[in-house]
């Protein structure tokens, strides 16, 4: 057994863990640039704590073997469905946002937890039919059973989880392969509900957030504020940043939510170009070791299951950095690694531990 152990321990895939840490690392030291610049600090500490149980819960994932979430795949959606729900009732409210439980001043976000919950309810629907894939009726069907998430986290209201959950249908329904004719009807179907959306369901400050996204420099000191910010900051790091602890974007408290959904914007003014490549840079290497072991994997199940998890790191990476740029509405979507929050690093560390669990049984 204890060779077993060890031999699982060196096929991990060393490369993906470190960049995963050093991302870490990086998002640690943009917090404490910004706690500086607040009376009262404390995310600093937290994050720490939160990345040491991270990583922690990411070996033991690792140890375990993925094909058993297979199994438990229908228990786990239906546990998160019922937090889901529950949590529209007894959650605490952050933001505007019903969709955190508080244990002892923690806050734990269900929502994040169902993204995991989908991709392996997703990646066990696709391979079991993968050889038989009806195209209309599978659509539909797994199309239902992300929807069925998809709606109480719009009720919250969440809609940057609501669109990352469609997200990893969308691309997890591309890598499976479906006729352009289906392609074109499902882009028509999400004009027509998005239409609806807008008339009947979005609130007045969403439609906001898309107005700005639009024409960010329409209300540059109202709805603008935000991104018109962000942007100031990105643009005066240059190349070699200001130094940590002295952006003025960011410690003059310019850069509202600057450790959660603008950190991207702190560390491209305290870092300069030179670490906005570090971060891109490192997250591409991610993107390839996880592609890799999807290459790699032992069964379809596994491959889905890795794809899944390069689909909801790549969509938090590309709509956090575009809403900083101001290329993409702001949702409060978080940045994998970096931004401050308990419930998004657990999440991330772990599908980073259920991805080695596929490396070390490709």
């Amino acid at each position: 057994m204890l060779r077993n152990i060890v031999n699982n321990f060196r096929r991990l895939d060393w490369v993906l863990i470190a960049a995963a840490f050093l991302l870490f690392c990086l998002g640690l030291a943009a917090i404490y640039s910004v706690d500086l610049g607040k009376e009262q600090g404390g995310n600093f500490e937290k994050q720490i704590l939160f990345g040491v149980i991270g990583f922690l819960l990411m070996f033991i994932f690792a140890s375990i073997n993925y094909s058993g979430w297979r199994v438990s795949g229908r228990s786990l959606y239906v546990g998160t469905l019922t937090l889901l729900f529950a949590v529209l009732f007894f959650g605490s409210t952050i933001r505007g946002t019903r969709g955190w439980f508080n244990f002892f001043g923690l806050g734990i976000q269900p929502a994040e937890l169902a993204k995991v919950v989908l991709i392996i309810l997703l990646a066990k629907f696709f391979s079991n039919r993968l050889q038989q894939f009806r195209v209309g009726k599978h659509i539909i069907f797994s199309f239902i059973l992300t929807l069925i998430f998809v709606i109480p986290v719009f009720l919250q209201p969440d809609l940057g989880s609501a669109a990352i959950l469609l997200g990893i249908w969308f691309i997890l329904l591309l890598i499976t392969g479906v006729p352009k004719k289906y392609l074109i009807v499902l882009v028509l179907i999400f004009v027509m509900v998005a239409c609806v959306a807008w008339v009947f369901f979005l609130a007045d400050y969403q439609k906001e957030r898309i107005g700005t996204f639009l024409n960010p420099t329409a209300d540059p000191l109202g709805s603008g504020y935000n991104v018109s910010q962000s942007i100031i900051g990105i643009g005066s790091g240059y190349f070699w940043g200001r130094g940590l602890g002295f952006g003025s974007q960011s410690q003059l408290k310019f850069i509202p939510e600057s450790q959660t959904d603008f950190i991207f914007a702190v560390i491209a003014e305290e870092l300069g170009f030179l670490g906005v490549v570090m971060v891109l840079g490192l997250f591409a290497i991610i993107f390839y070791r996880l592609v890799v072991i999807a290459r790699k994997a032992h069964d379809d199940f596994g491959l889905y299951l890795v794809l899944g998890i390069v689909a909801v790191i790549f969509l938090h990476m590309f709509i956090n950095i575009g809403m900083n740029m101001g290329i993409m509405p702001v949702t409060g979507i978080s940045l994998p690694f970096l931004s401050y929050g308990g419930s998004f690093l657990l999440i991330c560390l772990i599908m980073i531990g259920v991805a080695e669990s596929v490396a070390v049984r490709r």
